[in-house]
């Protein structure tokens, strides 16, 4: 497994702590040269944090990729992706928030399934339930299961039914910052995945109207509900009701409380393969982004 820093610095001491939490699961773990750099609030310059993160992919040597933490810069350097490589070497692509966008990209340009999953700066506050679940997710080729969570604040957010389609997405201001690039996936027939942290309920409704009104959300097939951390303001409406509102009337199924984003007992998914949301069971069933060996 690679640690590269495709977006903001991670300290030292958070890219040693996932080196040693990966090496103790029997993985061997090469840091990138850059991994630990820091140029004001990206993780190196564009070029070191590129240089990385394509030496990674198409490094013969390498099974998965795990970025170090999201922050912001991915999509300054998403353009020059080796997709070449990516193609030619499929591997694992670990990571979330800000990392949405290299996974968007890696869809677009090589139909690469990726994981949407910690980073080495949170295996040290997750549960030994979540730090397996992301085990599981790169190292085994079971489904993932994601059951509904009553106490997340989302939970509440439910248009009832079933839908199966492809799973994209993750951090709505990535998805909705991607419009007009070519980064953007066509979201026909697919389930899209939508998480977020610190944003204020009226930039929530925002970024939904973006997507709305631009036609992204045209032909979906169901929507999968993370985790709100943190999205609140002096204003009375919550980000449940606005996700209800804004996602309430496209006439498909959407299930809310999935531990899935930047909170606490984020659980791991894989993105860019077939996923079933029941609203009924409360879960959210995923097949792997990964192929056994065998």
């Amino acid at each position: 497994m690679a640690l590269v820093s495709p977006s903001g610095p991670a300290s030292p001491e958070h890219v040693e702590l996932g080196a040693a939490v990966l090496a103790s699961w029997g993985l061997r773990v090469e840091v990138g040269p850059h991994a630990r750099a820091r140029d004001g609030f990206l993780a190196g310059t564009d070029e070191q944090r590129l240089a990385d993160l394509n030496a990674a992919l198409a490094d013969p040597r390498v099974r998965g990729v795990i970025c170090t933490r999201g922050g912001y810069g991915a999509q300054r350097i998403v353009d020059r992706l080796d997709l070449a490589a990516v193609r030619a070497d499929p591997k694992v692509v670990v990571g979330f928030s800000d990392i949405t966008a290299l996974q968007l990209a890696l869809w677009r340009g090589a139909r690469l399934a990726t994981v949407h999953g910690p980073n080495p700066r949170r295996l040290r506050d997750l549960d030994p339930a979540c730090a397996e679940a992301l085990r599981l997710a790169v190292m085994t080729d079971q489904p993932v299961v994601v059951r509904r969570n009553p106490a997340e604040e989302t939970a509440s957010v439910i248009v009832p039914g079933t839908a199966r389609g492809t799973l994209l997405g993750g951090n709505l201001s990535l998805v909705a910052t991607s419009i007009g690039t070519s980064d953007m996936p066509d979201l026909s027939g697919a389930i899209l995945l939508i998480e977020d942290v610190d944003e204020a309920p009226y930039r929530v409704d925002r970024m939904l109207t973006h997507l709305r009104r631009a036609g992204a959300l045209r032909g979906l097939a169901g929507v999968a509900v993370g985790q709100f951390t943190n999205c609140a303001d002096r204003w009375s409406t919550t980000v449940a009701q606005v996700l209800q509102e804004r996602l309430g009337d496209l006439g498909v199924p959407v299930l809310g409380g999935l531990p899935v984003g930047h909170g606490p007992g984020q659980l791991t998914v894989p993105l860019g393969v077939p996923a079933t949301l029941d609203t009924t069971a409360g879960t959210l069933t995923v097949e792997s982004a990964v192929r056994s060996a065998s």
